[in-house]
């Protein structure tokens, strides 16, 4: 499988990739998460088997063999009072894991100012916000402060704000939409590509010119058979080649890492498109 991905790599002359949407989260936690999907629990709603269910060392140890030079540890809390401690754990996972971008996160919470204060202070280059897990409103009052240092700081945060796979009280593209007209300057990284309001999602990109996209679990079987991709929105895609990233949800997947830039290589979109996509954005985004 990692021949795989070499050869993927040779065929665009890139010695790297960059993957801005892996999980990486303390071991309870991310074993009650493979938990969940074990049970199909209702933001999945059915089977979804983890294909690299293995300890730290060996998740890390895969990323590099694949190539990866840089990937995130995206972290999310689902209640008040998770945010400060997650985010302690993905800076000392950051501090002992160089090809990490440093990754931190918060909740709709009146602490949540403070936390991403703290954590753009020990160094957090990227942001994690799951409305869909963590069931908040983007525009909730507390998180006021944090949308306005994120967009002071210029670090991006990754948000699931699609309603894919099971729609939450706050997804889709509404609630998204009026953060956005609040704040212009926010960097937001889309992931799923919006899934399944991809063309919606697109509108945005193109408005907001800070807004880009990342293609986790896109264009694969296992999203195409519930949420398929309108392939009239393709050249759309195409032309905002600049402002979309490569997403995996590694380790979290029920495929390979292979099959997923097979999926990615099978859109046409080109060789030139696939190179800004896996790497060069992302290398210029973050500075790399």
């Amino acid at each position: 499988m990692s021949d795989e991905v070499a050869a993927f790599r040779r065929s665009l002359g890139l010695d790297s990739l960059i993957d801005v949407h892996t999980h990486f989260m303390p071991q309870r936690v991310l074993e009650k998460v493979w938990a969940y999907f074990d049970a199909g629990g209702p933001l999945v709603g059915r089977p979804w088997p983890i294909e690299y269910r293995h300890e730290e060392e060996e998740r890390l140890r895969l990323l590099r063999k694949f190539g990866v030079e840089a990937f995130t540890s995206m972290l999310y809390p689902h209640k008040p009072g998770m945010a400060r401690w997650l985010n302690d754990w993905a800076a000392d996972f950051a501090a002992r894991t160089p090809d990490c971008l440093h990754t931190a996160t918060f909740y709709a919470e009146p602490s949540a100012g403070d936390d991403v204060r703290r954590a753009l202070e020990q160094g957090a280059r990227v942001f994690k916000s799951h409305l869909q897990v963590g069931a908040y409103d983007p525009n909730d009052p507390t998180l006021k402060d944090v949308w306005g240092l994120l967009a002071e700081a210029g670090v991006p945060v990754v948000t699931h704000c699609g309603s894919g796979p099971r729609p939450g009280p706050f997804t889709g593209p509404g609630p998204i939409a009026t953060l956005l007209d609040r704040n212009p300057r926010l960097p937001l990284i889309v992931a799923h590509l919006g899934m399944p309001e991809y063309e919606d999602f697109l509108d945005m990109a193109e408005r907001h010119e800070k807004v880009m996209l990342d293609t986790t679990m896109a264009f694969t079987p296992f999203v195409e058979a519930e949420a398929p991709f309108p392939r009239r929105a393709l050249p759309r895609l195409e032309a905002l080649q600049d402002r979309v990233l490569l997403g995996s949800d590694f380790p979290n997947i029920p495929y390979t890492y292979a099959d997923a830039l097979r999926c990615l290589e099978e859109t046409g979109l080109g060789a030139d498109w696939l190179r800004a996509v896996c790497h060069d954005n992302a290398a210029r985004l973050f500075g790399l």
